[in-house]
């Protein structure tokens, strides 16, 4: 508990922040700068993939890797705040949301985009990898219009931590479906699995660099609305302040 306190510092976490985002963002820039070199012009097509097209993974992949990473990590932000109330906590869940439905959106949408050439479809409703997705979409997508709607902080704090620590529920069912359900279009895992990878190196090192590089995109833009959501809250008690003494 008091390690969490400690890290929960608001002005602990400007102090890091302040360098530490810069770090990540240079971090980030040059792996996927990277990895995208690699798919579009070194590494070989794989026709079993789709031929070209299946250079759109060096950005799906990491996209949907991001968007279940960025919920579990809004859902435990969530957690902490309904049980020890650290505003930090709810300021990071706050500023995850955004950020995990764009990357969402981009796992979809590169999802779509590859599937055409090689289901030749573009969706398939009833598709449970697609739809649990598109779920998690929704997700997100309520947990920002739930704080939207909520007349004072706290309400909205409460109201959306409820339904991000619900609704985690959907993430093992995104990462088993193919496993579950044998009708879905997607393929099984192909990096992560109980015999190691099965995916060859010249494909492997590239997305595993270009993975990393999206993780640390990811940590500077939450990083960085974090600290214009705490400049706004301390705005905000200033104010009140302000008036409360006028």
């Amino acid at each position: 508990m008091g390690m969490l306190s400690y890290f929960a510092n608001p002005a602990r976490f400007m102090r890091l922040s302040n360098w530490l985002a810069p770090v990540f963002y240079t971090a980030s820039a040059v792996l996927i700068v990277y990895g995208v070199w690699q798919g579009l012009w070194a590494v070989p097509k794989d026709e079993v993939q789709g031929g070209d097209i299946m250079r759109v993974m060096f950005i799906h992949v990491p996209g949907a890797y991001i968007s279940m990473a960025a919920y579990g990590a809004m859902a435990v932000s969530a957690f902490i705040w309904y049980v020890w109330r650290h505003e930090l906590a709810d300021v990071a869940a706050k500023s995850i949301a955004p950020l995990g439905a764009g990357w969402t959106i981009i796992c979809l949408s590169t999802g779509s985009i590859w599937g055409k050439p090689t289901f030749n479809t573009w969706w398939q409703w009833g598709d449970a990898r697609m739809m649990s997705v598109l779920f998690l979409l929704f997700l997100y997508l309520g947990y920002m219009a739930l704080r939207a709607a909520m007349d004072t902080r706290q309400k909205a704090a409460r109201a959306s931590a409820i339904l991000a620590m619900v609704g985690i529920l959907n993430l093992p069912l995104i990462k088993f479906s193919v496993d579950i359900f044998s009708s879905t279009l997607h393929q099984g895992a192909s990096v992560i699995t109980m015999e190691g990878p099965k995916m060859s190196a010249v494909y492997l090192w590239p997305l595993g660099l270009s993975a990393l590089g999206h993780t640390f995109l990811f940590g500077a833009m939450v990083m960085t609305l974090m600290r214009a959501e705490i400049r706004t809250r301390r705005a905000g008690a200033l104010r009140a302040q302000h008036l409360a003494g006028s």
